[in-house]
């Protein structure tokens, strides 16, 4: 494909890396030009210094022949216009990145979608969409739904209690004998293993599975994880993101949302309904103290820097706190943060790219997740007429060794895959990919 990225912040730039790597024909404009020198360096693609609302800029990008064109540049005003623009001047299909919630209103966005705009990614809502899917399910991490949670795909540490600690998968799968839940990929000393039967679970794992939801308490019974309920909660930060979170969680838990920006407490205090907000330092440990956070299930961190997000997470968790969710948008903290104890964390960039890139695949894409804490990725996919997917049993494709597939939604039924599986067309498969395996797992099912 033809793509052109307008802005190289830190969401155009991942994209970008993420893309250059498919043999698409990529073209970068920004009206940086020392940023964008240094991505020249870094990355096959062609870069162009301007303005992403220059219909001069635009036709010097060649955007006429673009298959895709993705405005995700600090200004909303500027995403929209310009997406507009490289519409009517021939782009086949445009992706905007906005902060306002008004446009995904139905009928605002078939409006603007009959102007030029086909699609939009809102990475605040993303992301605050990820922190409430983290706290409906104590003791994961990771979670993500599929079909309306038909299967899920969450992430769990293996702990010193759990039972099988040390085993083979094919251990443990004739141990239990259960066909209902599937590790799908293991994230070890900060590399992913796509694993197979000899492969073992050892201490501190974060194992991915693929389950119904009616497994998740027997996967959390294995790897030695307590169920607990949250009903108390506290988000530090008043950003988009905690507002969204507090106005979707606060009919069903008890929160309390510090900001420490006094007009922003007020102003925030007037739009929840439920929600104690506090004007204070989240990471003052008295404050914290005095507003009860050794009472709190969950604690949330969402301000505008990682390093306060990553700190207040371990005095929270030090305090006795059991569920921490931090915000880490510096990508090279991510790692780091989980290696030293952060429960859970989102990334706004890489939750927007993920909506992105599925737009970019020859395969029919339905869901594309870039995994936080992993170099990996799930795609849920639809199976094409005639595709190899479809030419015999899993255990006689010759499928990608760096690819996995977790399970099937046909009809209203989740299956996890097992090697006798039958895949048929219509099904929706979920596949767990390292990068190098997707173009692979791409023909496979076209």
């Amino acid at each position: 494909m033809k793509i052109v990225i307008a802005g190289a912040g830190a969401v155009g730039t991942h994209l970008a890396k993420m893309l250059s790597h498919q043999d698409h024909e990529i073209v970068l404009i920004d009206s940086d030009e020392e940023k964008l020198k240094m991505i020249d360096s870094h990355l096959d693609l062609l870069t162009i210094v301007g303005s992403s609302s220059s219909i001069k800029d635009l036709k010097e990008a060649n955007v006429k022949k673009a298959d895709l064109f993705i405005a995700v540049t600090q200004s909303e005003e500027t995403n929209i216009t310009s997406s507009l623009l490289a519409k009517k001047l021939g782009a086949k299909r445009t992706i905007a990145r906005i902060n306002n919630q008004e446009y995904l209103i139905p009928e605002n966005k078939e409006f603007l979608k009959s102007l030029g705009i086909d699609e939009f990614v809102y990475p605040e809502r993303l992301a605050a969409k990820e922190v409430i899917n983290y706290l409906s399910r104590s003791g994961t991490r990771q979670m993500y739904e599929f079909s309306g949670g038909k299967l899920l795909l969450y992430g769990i540490k293996i702990s010193s209690k759990s039972v099988i600690m040390d085993k083979t998968l094919a251990e443990v799968a004739q141990m239990t004998g259960d066909n209902d839940y599937r590790a799908v990929a293991i994230k070890r000393d900060g590399q992913t293993i796509i694993p197979r039967g000899h492969n073992r679970f050892t201490r501190g794992d974060l194992v991915f599975v693929i389950s119904k939801a009616e497994s998740i308490d027997r996967v959390m019974e294995l790897a030695g994880k307590q169920k607990y309920k949250i009903k108390k909660a506290m988000i530090l930060g008043g950003s988009r993101i905690g507002q969204k979170t507090a106005s979707e969680l606060e009919n069903s838990l008890d929160l309390k949302l510090l900001e420490i920006d006094k007009n922003k407490s007020i102003k925030l205090a007037d739009a929840l309904e439920r929600t104690l907000v506090i004007n204070g330092d989240g990471r003052d440990m008295d404050l914290l103290r005095e507003e009860g956070i050794q009472k709190m299930d969950a604690f949330v961190a969402v301000t505008g820097n990682s390093e306060t997000n990553i700190l207040a997470c371990l005095l929270a968790s030090k305090m006795g706190v059991k569920r921490t969710i931090a915000e880490v948008e510096n990508i090279d903290y991510i790692d780091l943060a989980d290696s030293i104890g952060v429960g859970a964390m989102i990334n706004k960039k890489l939750l927007a790219a993920s909506y992105i890139y599925r737009f970019t695949m020859d395969a029919n894409v339905q869901h594309c997740k870039w995994l936080t804490v992993s170099d990996a990725e799930v795609i849920e996919l639809v199976v094409q007429p005639n595709s190899k997917i479809t030419m015999g049993k899993l255990k006689d494709i010759d499928f990608p060794e760096d690819a996995n597939i977790g399970g099937i939604i046909r009809g209203d039924q989740g299956i996890i895959a097992m090697g006798d599986t039958q895949i048929q067309e219509g099904d929706q498969v979920v596949v767990f990919t390292l990068p190098s395996a997707i173009k692979k797992v791409e023909k496979i099912f076209k």
